[in-house]
């Protein structure tokens, strides 16, 4: 007996893409985890209390691996302004559950078929 997982699936991702859509609207401005430490290292933040708004990571990237990312803070740039973190998180939620598709498609395709006895 097999399973329609469609259903499940559609579920899954609508959820996701809804949960998205209203992160960009519920999420705080102001950096936490990694970046938030990042900046009270290099003496740009205290430990408690806001972000100034000049605050900018510095990296010593020379000699070493670094890139640009496409969406850059979840979003499309300032003049798109929330619209533009809308289109972002979309586009990103997609092509992961696309990423995820293609590797379960993969893995399903390389293994042997059994034989039901």
């Amino acid at each position: 007996m097999k399973i329609d997982n469609r259903p499940f699936l559609a579920a899954g991702i609508i959820i996701a893409l809804l949960i998205g859509v209203m992160a960009v609207f519920l999420a705080s401005g102001d950096p936490d985890g990694l970046e938030s430490s990042a900046l009270v290292v290099q003496g740009q933040k205290m430990i408690t209390g806001g972000t100034p708004e000049h605050a900018e990571i510095h990296e010593e990237n020379e000699g070493r691996f670094s890139y640009s990312a496409p969406m850059p803070d979840y979003s499309l740039g300032e003049k798109m302004g929330p619209f533009g973190g809308i289109i972002a998180i979309v586009a990103g939620t997609i092509l992961a559950f696309l990423v995820v598709f293609a590797i379960v498609y993969a893995i399903k395709k390389a293994r042997p078929v059994q034989q039901n006895q």
